[in-house]
Formats: C-alpha cells, structure tokens, sequence
C-alpha cells in the first residue's frame, strides 16, 4: 500500500484555515512535523545563543549580534523557500518545518530585538532604539527580497542552461 497523497499547497506559508493545507498536521503524521521543527528549533536556539556569547552587547551599545543573527536569518529563508517551494521542484515534507521553522524560527529573535529596543529606550537612548528599529526593519525585508530575487534568478539560469542542454529553448 502507497502512502497517501499529499495535497499541493496552494502557498508555502501553511493557512491552516485552508483545508489542503492542514494535511502535514493531520493524524499520526503531525508528530513526525512537530519532531522536525523541535530539532530545528534547537539547534537554531543554539546557533543564536553561540553568536550572542561571542559577541555580546555591551550595557547601553548597539545590539549588532542581534541585528546580524535577524538580518542573516531573514537572508536564508530568502534563500530556502525559492529553493523548496517554487518552480516545481519538491523537497521532502520536513524540509521546511526543520530549516524553515525550527531553524530559522529559533535562530532569528524578534522578541530579544523588542527587549533591546525597550531597553534602549529605558536609557533614554531614543535615538539609537530608533536607528536599531529601522536597521532592522530595512535590514531583515531587504536581506528576504534581496536573496530570494537572487535564489529565483540562479534557478531560472540553471533551467535555461538545463533547457539548452536538452535542446529545449526556453523563452
């Protein structure tokens, strides 16, 4: 007997209010997710947690390591769902759950980049909240655009070259 099929997502990010997209959640099959992204989750905590202890910030100083852990972290999942989710190319269900949500879900830390800025501004530093708010906000969307846009455009060069390489043009 062959597993059941799998519903197409109709978007990579699951809308649970949309049947289809609950399948990976469903039954027995949901434990199998929530290993997935406990596992990623931890190890991304952990990566998080390393840069933090290298590269502490000092009483009152600009949080880099946090800007940098949430800048990268938005750049990877830039680079992770063009790869994962689009053009037909399939990965294996616990893909995204692991690297997507686990990881990078435990790796970036948009609770610690709120304290920060809360603390910050408890010093009466309104200025550097202020440039570490925006830094980030520009910093993370610009980092997902940014390495999506390129992600997307490596894999269209690669299917052209592949396309050409079959004799196939591609438009």
């Amino acid at each position: 007997m062959s597993a059941p099929e799998r519903p197409e997502a109709i978007d990579p990010d699951v809308d649970l209010h949309v049947p289809a997209q609950r399948a990976e959640t469903a039954g027995a099959e949901k434990w199998g997710v929530l290993a997935a992204i406990s596992a990623g989750g931890a190890a991304g905590a952990s990566a998080r947690y390393g840069l933090a202890l290298a590269w502490p910030t000092p009483t009152g100083g600009f949080p880099w390591a946090t800007l940098l852990i949430n800048v990268l972290g938005c750049a990877l999942i830039g680079v992770l769902m063009p790869l994962i989710s689009e053009g037909g190319r399939g990965a294996h269900h616990l893909v995204r759950p692991f690297l997507g949500v686990g990881v990078l879900g435990g790796f970036t830390t948009f609770s610690t980049y709120a304290v920060e800025v809360s603390r910050l501004l408890a010093r009466q530093q309104a200025g550097l909240a202020m440039a570490y708010a925006a830094a980030t906000l520009l910093g993370a969307l610009g980092a997902v655009w940014a390495t999506a846009t390129a992600t997307r455009g490596v894999l269209a060069a690669r299917a052209g070259r592949a396309g050409t390489e079959r004799g196939v043009r591609t438009p």
